[in-house]
């Protein structure tokens, strides 16, 4: 395709953003402007002028959007070309260095990459060596401080020159997390390995350490562009500014609106400085939404105005105005769950909608139980992202443990979980004192257990153990040598015979036993695709280290094994990040829920989540839904509902309160202006507070729509004849249960009052009020 056709396909701010290559720039792109779109035609674009694709280095937060932008570029410049653009995540693009470069820090280039699983463990493990107690040392906690002191390039000897990192740690009862965090990596060292994080410490440390790799490097990448620039933390930010020192054609592309990885250290100072790092840079604004309708892109604008920090733009589209954003107030989490199911379902069965058009965006993943329930009781299908990853099951962890260790036998996670599965007779106490013996000659586990005549006596380990574990390192060191002979996927399916694994499951015959297997033949197949994949393109890499470096890059959001697509979407908002859906609900629309109410503390933290409602209402394209619920189980406890302030800071204009009568179905809603503006006004007296945003914490008002709790401690012993005077027939009252109903008939006296209720979902119920724990709809 000619430089002017692709040209043509843009509008003018895109076509500024793709025609402006040399030199610092920056692309502040709302939300459904075409980003992505502006990325790929810069890429080509550079490439038809004749820029050499291996000195073009394009960074992206996942594998899916490095597929679909490399998929995108191959049909503008063919295959071939595309396939030496320098193109994937910051993780996998510097695991790609790393496998060249790492030698020079005493690294093998077959290191192992740990996933937060692998990492988790082994700080469990030196925890447990340290005899510390793992309720106040808690490894994941642990582990996420670990995480955040490497993206801030803070090793474990740094962390010895910081006073207040010390005293922080023992005023928060961990004094010896210092001696945990060098352990830790002392550990990964010997075992041959990185963590995530490491694959950025250490690309750092090679690109300060070394001058001349950085200058090999800033050669070779003449061109850097760097997608979702908001969401790198302060690792990325340095190598991203040293790689593009020399040439400094550099194009940041992002959105500061869309900015919500805080959590992780991403930092929104990076997009936001950006011209104070590069003061020649140039600035293109993509303001143009094609994806959702006006009233919903006029919605989120009203939102995203209310943050103090951030870069002005005026987002705008040119589609039809659309129906209103809608907001529902609901009962109880159940009714929420029951009035989105129902109303999918209506679109569905009227409209002949298919499920994959639905969305349903929450706060905290603990929110998918009730609509998990709703859907299953109308066999709706639905699929929930961010769940347990193929790779992530017990069977599929168990195969690439072995293959592993064919690639690196030092690798001392895959040890530990495979030495005794299928079991051989090695138990806990042996491989303690195999970690013993392991620490005290510095030398990994795989290194102990192939000298183990040499070593055993001394520790204490039976002949017969001592045999058994000659025999498994003997069989691992075979797997090693077959690496030389066979393809990955010739030597996998023979570990996977040979290790018991097939035979172990194979035994089991219950449907979960068959669906392990089968999991195991799937990874199988997986592999072969992969070789096969690899065979057909020249010069690509078809070994096993080059595919557990690829699985251990797939992040949540890309590994998609169900190939059936068309159900609904269950995902928390942060997930949601760069999807989009015709329908979309945002539910848990609560004070303390969503804003949560750990973010309150601060403007910072308050702005970021009124970003990342920014983010859920932007994710529809045409009809947005906000639901809240009165009373909600949260911590165990049913507790009372405030609706978010997010839902008080819309503007009036693009937002409708409809009755509670009003038919769920959301197709071209008829409007009217004096009952929405009677029902908006009804919203701000039930909800009129002028305190209530005041404090860190929310407070707790009597809920509006005036539930009124029926007071009961459970114990037999209180007089409940006060239950019954509190209930009549006919009345509405709400289970934290069941949900919504209608009193039927009252029976008996005092303690033993019991109410007959028919519930709208949960159907006719009897219950004993003093058990109950009803409220009542007065």
């Amino acid at each position: 395709m000619h430089v002017s056709t692709i040209l043509d396909q843009l509008n003018e701010s895109q076509r500024q953003a793709v025609e402006n290559t040399e030199g610092p720039v920056m692309v502040i792109a709302g939300a459904g402007s075409g980003k992505t779109r502006v990325l790929t035609f810069r890429i080509a674009y550079l490439m038809q002028k004749g820029v050499d694709p291996f000195n073009i280095l394009s960074l992206t937060f996942t594998n899916k959007a490095a597929k679909e932008m490399k998929d995108r570029i191959s049909r503008f410049v063919g295959h071939q070309e595309a396939k030496n653009l320098w193109m994937g995540t910051f993780h996998s693009v510097f695991a790609r260095i790393l496998r060249v470069e790492a030698p020079l820090l005493g690294y093998p280039t077959n290191f192992t990459i740990y996933d937060a699983d692998d990492s988790v463990k082994l700080v469990g493990n030196v925890i447990k060596e340290m005899q510390l107690d793992k309720e106040i040392y808690k490894a994941k906690q642990i582990f996420g401080r670990i995480s955040s002191l490497k993206n801030n390039l803070i090793t474990p000897k740094g962390y010895q020159k910081f006073p207040e990192l010390i005293e922080a740690d023992h005023a928060a009862k961990i004094p010896m997390f210092g001696d945990i965090y060098k352990q830790y990596t002392d550990r990964c060292f010997r075992s041959g390995a990185m963590d995530f994080d490491d694959l950025l410490l250490k690309t750092n440390e090679i690109l300060t350490r070394f001058p001349e790799v950085l200058a090999k490097y800033q050669n070779r990448f003449k061109y850097i562009l760097v997608d979702e620039y908001q969401d790198t933390n302060h690792s990325q930010y340095l190598i991203v500014k040293s790689l593009a020192s020399r040439f400094e054609n550099l194009c940041v592309v992002g959105d500061d609106a869309q900015s919500i990885y805080a959590f992780r250290g991403a930092n929104i100072r990076n997009i936001l400085n950006f011209q104070s790092d590069y003061p020649s840079a140039k600035m293109f604004k993509l303001e143009q939404n094609y994806r959702s309708t006006k009233n919903i892109v006029n919605a989120a604008n009203s939102i995203i105005k209310k943050n103090k920090e951030q870069l002005q733009k005026d987002v705008w589209t040119a589609n039809p105005s659309g129906d209103k954003v809608q907001i529902r107030k609901l009962v109880s989490e159940t009714d929420e769950a029951n009035f989105v199911a129902q109303t999918v379902f209506d679109a569905q069965a009227n409209q002949n909608l298919p499920f994959s058009d639905f969305a349903v965006l929450y706060r905290t993943n603990a929110q998918s139980r009730a609509f998990e329930d709703a859907f299953r009781r109308r066999n709706m299908p639905y699929r929930i992202f961010g769940g347990l990853s193929f790779y992530q099951r017990k069977e599929i962890k168990d195969l690439l443990a072995y293959v592993r260790l064919a690639v690196n036998p030092n690798d001392e996670e895959a040890f530990r979980r495979v030495i005794n599965y299928p079991i051989r007779g090695i138990g806990q106490t042996t491989i303690d004192k195999l970690t013993i013996l392991a620490n005290t000659e510095q030398k990994s586990l795989a290194e102990i257990a192939s000298q183990i005549y040499f070593y055993g006596n001394a520790a204490g380990i039976q002949k017969g153990t001592q045999q058994k574990i000659e025999e498994f390192a003997t069989r691992i060191q075979s797997y090693q040598a077959l690496l030389q002979q066979q393809d990955a996927f010739e030597v996998a399916t023979y570990i996977a015979k040979t290790s018991g694994l097939l035979t172990e499951l194979s035994a089991d015959k219950t449907p979960e036993g068959i669906s392990r297997y089968e999991n195991i033949q799937e990874l199988l197949n997986g592999i072969q695709e992969f070789v096969e994949s690899a065979k057909q393109e020249d010069g690509a890499d078809a070994s096993l280290a080059t595919y557990l470096q690829d699985v251990a890059l797939v992040s949540s959001t890309d590994d998609s094994n169900d190939p059936d697509t068309n159900k609904i979407s269950l995902m928390t908002i942060h997930l949601a990040k760069g999807l989009e859906f015709p329908y979309v609900f945002v539910v848990g629309m609560e004070e303390g829920l969503f804003p949560s109410m750990m973010s309150m503390g601060s403007r910072s933290d308050l702005e970021e989540e009124r970003r990342l409602f920014y983010v859920a209402l932007t994710r529809a394209e045409r009809m947005a839904y906000l639901t809240y619920a009165l009373v909600r189980h949260r911590w165990g406890k049913v507790v009372d509902g405030e609706p978010s302030r997010f839902l008080d800071e819309l503007d009036d204009a693009f937002v409708n309160f409809p009755e509670p009568e009003a038919s769920a179905f959301f197709g071209d809603l008829p409007f009217n202006q004096q009952a929405h503006q009677e029902a908006r006004q009804r919203w701000r007296a039930e909800n009129a507070n002028p305190n209530r945003f005041q404090n860190s914490k929310p407070s707790s008002p009597p809920p509006p729509g005036n539930l009124k709790k029926i007071e009961s401690s459970g114990n037999s012993n209180v007089d409940s004849g006060q239950f019954a005077t509190a209930l009549t027939e006919g009345q509405r009252v709400v289970h934290e249960r069941f949900g919504s109903g209608a009193v039927v008939k009252l029976e008996g006296s005092g303690p033993d009052t019991k109410a007959v209720i028919m519930f709208d979902n949960a159907g006719e119920k009897k219950l004993l009020l003093k058990f109950a724990k009803l409220k009542v709809l007065t």
